[in-house]
């Protein structure tokens, strides 16, 4: 029989690394930035692009690019991003892969990363953590919230809890993407509302998103939460696009 204190158990665990090695030499783990075989150490991301990976630093400079887009359109606290957002590089492969091919776990180690350096900012003061939601039918075909996954790991790292379900997305447009800013504003506005207000008064929220573009988005839901008494909102996005 074999068991876990057995000596065919002991015995059996050397074999059971010989397998996984011998298999990750057929199909090995690859890099979701550079696509490079993964060293036994590495999960889903290499020590190279880690390394390269371009921060924003944005947590550091509260008049940064990202703050200065929504300066006169809603009034936050602070507004930060990870990473710079750039065609064909490792961020967008990341995404890429977080977004649309299932990849949902890399944004929970994103998350988890960026939440370390936001320990001793603003941030680290809020009392919870609002993920901007899908819209029911996009959720349905995606099967998962991409913003979500990456508030779960700000979360573990911040020790903020998530709340879901309260903030609604109830219209679907088209794709935000090909729209300009004043498109993207008009296909936002009214988009999202409050299903509890009450459980939001007084209360400092983390509003998460994945990508930054125009902050249509974000403008949007965050004119939605100032409505509530006392409230005060702040915004973290997984990456800023120029």
């Amino acid at each position: 029989m074999w068991t876990a204190s057995g000596e065919r158990g002991v015995k059996s665990k050397p074999m059971l690394r010989y397998l996984k090695h011998f298999f990750s030499l057929l199909y090995p783990d690859l890099c979701l930035g550079c696509k490079r075989p993964l060293y036994e150490h590495e999960v889903l991301i290499c020590t190279h692009c880690w390394y390269h990976l371009p921060l924003t630093n944005f947590h550091l400079d509260k008049a940064n690019a990202a703050a200065r887009q929504l300066w006169g359109r809603v009034p936050l606290e602070q507004v930060t991003a990870c990473f710079y957002f750039i065609k064909g590089t490792q961020v967008q492969q990341i995404l890429h892969h977080l977004k649309y091919l299932g990849k949902s776990e890399v944004g929970i180690v994103l998350g988890k990363k960026y939440g370390l350096l936001l320990k001793d900012t603003v941030f680290h003061t809020a009392d919870v953590i609002l993920p901007v939601p899908l819209h029911p039918k996009k959720l349905k075909r995606r099967t998962y919230n991409q913003s979500e996954y990456f508030a779960k790991g700000l979360s573990y790292s911040l020790d903020i809890p998530i709340e879901l379900g309260n903030l609604i997305r109830h219209s679907q447009d088209a794709s935000q993407t090909t729209k300009n800013r004043f498109e993207r504003y008009e296909n936002m506005r009214s988009a999202f509302h409050i299903q509890d207000p009450e459980k939001l008064e007084g209360k400092h929220v983390l509003l998460v998103d994945d990508v930054f573009t125009t902050g249509a988005t974000i403008e949007a839901c965050a004119n939605v939460l100032l409505e509530i008494p006392e409230v005060k909102v702040s915004v973290i996005a997984l990456a800023y696009t120029h």
